[in-house]
Formats: structure tokens, sequence, C-alpha cells
């Protein structure tokens, strides 16, 4: 009888472990000091790993960020989805999805804005770079979906037009001048700017 599977499974739950860790430790520490102010020894410290254990999990900072937030970021997409399959008109719908997102994004500014810019300039062979993109195709695909309830909206359109108001939410929370605005303000722009969007 073999015991491979055993120890294969073991292994794995093993590495999920560490990552959970890794995760949970760099989130703590990111949200207490800024990305900029904590190192991966802060990280690997707080984790109870070493620091090389640590980067086979991820190489730099970036990533860690990335891997902290891409968690944040999904939870959010998926409870914004949830609420607005139960919202009918249209712009709210979209909006429900879009402000958790936004909401997550800024719980700590710096981090956020240092997580869009890893999103945009990191390496996308690099697997939590690559889990970022992802859910930004995930966030679009749920507001086309709503806008595919919409019947004053061409099956066609409903895609272009959910890459626009993505492109709207992260340009409104990567814009320089966004650095002092509160979550209410940053989503009273992308809602005007979505309203024009629709039609009426």
């Amino acid at each position: 009888m073999s015991v491979h599977p055993q120890a294969t499974g073991r292994r794995e739950r093993n590495k999920q472990a560490k990552l959970e860790r890794i995760t949970a430790a760099a989130r703590e520490l990111f949200a207490e000091h800024g990305v900029d102010e904590v190192t991966t020894q802060q990280i690997a410290d707080k984790a109870d790993i070493g620091t090389g254990t640590l980067f086979l999990y991820a190489r730099n900072k970036g990533e860690l960020l990335l891997l902290v937030q891409n968690s944040g970021y999904a939870e959010a997409l998926a409870g914004g989805s949830a609420s607005a399959e139960a919202i009918a008109e249209t712009l709210q719908a979209v909006m429900a999805i879009i402000r958790p997102v936004v909401e997550c994004n800024r719980v700590q500014v710096e981090n956020g804005r240092t997580y869009l810019r890893e999103m945009i300039f990191g390496d996308p062979a690099e697997p939590h770079h690559r889990d970022a993109l992802g859910l930004t195709l995930q966030t679009e695909e749920a507001i086309a979906a709503v806008l595919r309830r919409d019947p004053r909206i061409e099956p066609g359109d409903a895609a272009t037009i959910a890459h626009i108001i993505s492109a709207i939410m992260f340009l409104a929370m990567a814009a320089p001048h966004h650095v002092g605005s509160t979550v209410a303000q940053i989503l009273a722009g992308i809602m005007d700017q979505v309203r024009v969007l629709l039609p009426r």
C-alpha cells in the first residue's frame, strides 16, 4: 500500500499553512506600518519562517503586497457581485460591485496605490501578479453581467462598457489628486462618470 498520496497531501497542507501565515503576517504589518516601512525579515519573523522560505512564496515586498491585496480584492468582488444580483437598477447594481473594491483598496491608501502600480508594472509571469490581473477581468465580467440584464444595452456592447467602467474605477483609485479623498468622494466621482455611459 502506497503512502505517497498521504505524503503529498501533508506537504500541500504544510505549504498552505505557511502561505496563510505569510499572508496574515504581511497583512497585519502592512496595515499597521505601510508597505514601505516593513521589511521582508519582519514578515518572515512574524510568520515564524526563514526568509529563504518566504522567498519561495513571494520574491519581494511587491509580490507580498499583491498576495495580501488579492485576497481582500477577491472577497470584496465576491461580496459586491452577490449584492448586485439583488439590485434591479443598473447603475446601483454596478456601484454595488465597485463599492467594496474601492473600500478594500482604500483600507491603507498608500498600500492600495502601490498595489495598483504593482498590478500595472509588475512581472505578468509572476503568479500573484497574474492573479491580480485575473481579478480585473473578473471585475469586468461581473459588471458586464449586470449590464446584460438591462434591455436598453445591446448584449455586444456590455463587455465594452464594462471595460470602460473598470478603467474609470482603477483610474479613480490611482489618481494622485485622490490621495486625500474619502471613499465616498471617490465613489461619487465614479458614479457620475458611469451614469453618463448608461442609457437614460
